[in-house]
């Protein structure tokens, strides 16, 4: 059995995602709500829209280079 929450935030860790992503993602993923907005970036909130529509594979294009 695997756990795609642990898996995907493990692959995005050992990529250099933008951590503003990952947060987002994470709390998308588990339908927290949002930061409030002075506090949201693109990063967060494109994070958060893939952690909701369950997307795993978005966060290649946050990962730093």
């Amino acid at each position: 059995m695997t756990n795609v929450y642990y898996d995907t935030l493990t692959k995005m860790e050992k990529t250099g995602v933008d951590k503003d992503y990952v947060n987002g993602w994470a709390c998308g993923y588990l339908h927290n709500p949002k930061r409030e907005e002075q506090r949201v970036n693109e990063a967060y909130d494109a994070g958060y829209n893939d952690g909701v529509a369950q997307k795993t594979d978005g966060f290649k294009a946050w990962a730093k280079k």
